[in-house]
């Protein structure tokens, strides 16, 4: 195991961690399975966030089926958990490799010992150039793939490489509605900035993102990615015009429409025979109870998700994995539930979380309302809607699904795995800076 991945699973976890009973002796990450929490018990400080391990598993499973029987690969988009653990369970199911964000998750996993990675983003300027080629420096034996839309990162990237001593790979990064070049003249200028610089750069490929061009119309967005990839695919051609030898990457695909990237993609890449599409999903291995719910039900009216010739039903087929665990603080009104958890412990800006299941000493709680909802959020405190009549009460433990998976975990140093009795048998470590 790499010696940061060794040490990390040596982290002392105290009671300065979320999750963590108050005045618990200190366990390491490691031994955590040891003391037997079960957030439905009560006998972990609330509120917690928790994974479900056999969902985890079996989302895993699910997409790297899908990607294997398409010929693809996947560089996990690795912002969703910035847990290098995650990450390496990844790598081990299969992983092409990594992407990340931006250059200090990038140290995270190169220290981690990640030795491909993309970097889904453009740097900034020359100062950024710097900070890279340093970086690069740093790792001799890694492999960095760098998005440029522009001459100006192109530039960025050719300082990276003055400073790394070798040369830096470059996507050309073509997009609408975000960064990413928007027209083939645009392209041709990157591409005329790349050779402009004598050797420092060299040309891997094409990248996209076909989330940033969604819309809230499936028809709309569906002709938007179309075009889309009808113009990476030209730029593709730009690209191989000028590295007819090389094996170049075509990257696209977030959680929501991977399916028809890789429909667009495929006839690209097998007419030309040296090339890879390489998937960046990173939340679908999480999944949600809303956003990616309401995604993969969208996949599913279009028939787009099929392993082996098989259509199947993504929205069946992969699992919520993650949950926030609220106690009960207050019921001051019949049709209220004050809950112990707000905008610092879960996502918020795609859906509300959803209560799922209660619990009173453990078990189950008697006639426990499924209609009720969380209506808003303080910072500390969610305000839950129930029945005048329900028997919830204070000291009451609510299970919550939650939506939008990257901006809940970045609320959480640790957040922790659970088995099928829900237990805790495992911690994760993130690092989001």
């Amino acid at each position: 195991m790499n010696p940061f991945l060794e040490t990390l699973l040596d982290t002392p976890l105290d009671d300065t961690y979320r999750g963590v009973p108050p005045g618990e002796a200190t366990v390491a990450l490691r031994a955590v399975a040891t003391r037997q929490w079960q957030p439905r018990s009560g006998n972990m400080a609330l509120p917690v966030l928790t994974m479900d391990e056999a969902a985890f598993a079996h989302n895993v499973e699910q997409i790297f089926g899908y990607v294997r029987s398409h010929g693809a690969a996947l560089a996990p988009h690795a912002k969703t958990p910035m847990s290098p653990q995650i990450v390496q369970r990844l790598l081990d199911a299969g992983a092409w490799g990594a992407t990340v964000a931006n250059l200090q998750q990038a140290a995270v996993l190169l220290r981690a010992g990640v030795r491909r990675l993309m970097l889904g983003n453009e740097i900034g300027g020359a100062a950024s150039g710097a900070r890279l080629g340093k970086l690069l420096a740093a790792y001799p034996d890694a492999r960095m793939l760098m998005f440029a839309d522009s001459a100006d990162s192109v530039r960025s990237l050719a300082a990276a490489a003055g400073h790394a001593g070798r040369p830096v790979e470059v996507l050309v990064e073509v997009g609408g509605g975000r960064a990413g070049a928007r027209d083939d003249a645009a392209v041709e200028a990157i591409l005329e900035a790349v050779a402009a610089q004598g050797g420092k750069l060299a040309l891997a490929g094409v990248a996209t993102y076909e989330g940033a061009v969604a819309t809230s119309d499936p028809a709309v967005t569906a002709r938007q990615i179309a075009a889309l990839m009808e113009r990476a695919a030209r730029a593709f051609q730009q690209v191989r015009a000028l590295a007819p030898q090389a094996p170049l990457v075509f990257t696209a695909g977030g959680s929501a429409f991977f399916d028809q990237v890789t429909q667009a993609a495929k006839p690209l890449l097998a007419q030309d025979g040296n090339a890879l599409l390489v998937l960046r999903s990173g939340a679908i291995f999480f999944h949600d109870h809303g956003t990616y719910e309401r995604a993969l039900r969208a996949m599913d009216a279009r028939s787009g998700f099929e392993i082996d010739g098989q259509a199947r039903h993504a929205a069946a087929d992969f699992r919520p994995a993650l949950r926030l665990w609220g106690e009960v603080l207050s019921r001051p009104e019949p049709g209220l539930a004050i809950c112990g958890f707000g905008m610092r412990d879960v996502s918020y800006d795609q859906d509300l979380p959803v209560p799922l299941a209660a619990f009173r000493d453990g078990a189950p709680l008697p006639g426990w309302d499924p209609e009720g909802r969380v209506t808003r959020l303080n910072d500390q405190h969610a305000f839950l809607a129930i029945s005048p009549d329900s028997a919830l009460a204070p000291g009451d433990v609510v299970e919550f699904g939650i939506s939008h998976p990257c901006t809940c975990l970045d609320r959480w140093r640790v957040f922790f795995g659970l088995d099928a009795e829900g237990r805790v048998q495992s911690a994760y470590r993130t690092f989001f800076g």
